[in-house]
């Protein structure tokens, strides 16, 4: 009884984790914390705080907001999913390759200092950026919505305790370490990118 209660309990929560990974190595929140330091370097405790909850905020209604109308658009233009598949998926890898090139990482966008950096360029395009849109929208075609928003509010939520603990994360690891976890998950954003326009090939001409 206890087996086939564990099996029907993974049963129910694999689209759940099936969602959050991807969505996970999209956000890639511990490559931001780098950048969150040296954009916040001259703030405050107070500042840093309501800076990061304007970035978490942002980057989860963006995300929620694409979410809702993603799809409509799509019908709109009379794009369909393997469409989206292919093109998403070829977008994601481009990113992914640029972003383990060597002096293009997202550090590129630190230039940015401006009251509302929480907004910009930290909510988006940084949390929430073109892989995180891509991928939400997959997620939600392949899982359902309801699976794809509890994955994303839960990283989102890391999101906001890997900033919120910035500092420390950075004493333990270093700068080579998020360097490193970095570069892996821009690793696996790129076979996640292979996947999709696999089945998005598969989808548009192998039905």
């Amino acid at each position: 009884m206890s087996i086939l209660y564990n099996i029907a309990m993974m049963e129910a929560l694999r689209p759940y984790i099936l969602s959050f990974i991807p969505l996970f190595v999209a956000v890639d929140a511990i490559a931001n914390i780098p950048i969150f330091l040296s954009l916040v370097e001259n703030t405050s405790k107070a500042q840093k705080r309501k800076i990061i909850i304007n970035a978490v905020t942002t980057a989860t209604a963006v995300a929620i907001i694409f979410m809702s109308i993603g799809k409509w658009v799509f019908s709109l233009l009379g794009i369909t999913i393997p469409d989206f598949q292919i093109a998403g998926g070829a977008l994601l890898f481009v990113i992914a390759v640029r972003l383990l090139l060597p002096g293009a990482e997202k550090s590129l966008l630190t230039s940015f200092h401006d009251k509302d950096l929480g907004v910009f360029p930290l909510g988006t395009p940084l949390i929430t950026g073109p892989a995180v849109l891509t991928t939400t929208l997959m997620m939600m075609n392949s899982f359902g919505a309801l699976a794809t928003l509890v994955a994303l509010i839960l990283n989102m939520f890391f999101v906001w305790l890997t900033l919120i603990k910035a500092d420390l994360i950075m004493k333990v690891i270093g700068p080579g370490g998020t360097r490193a976890f970095s570069k892996i998950m821009y690793i696996l954003l790129a076979a996640i990118a292979v996947m999709m326009i696999r089945h998005g090939i598969t989808g548009a001409f192998l039905k």
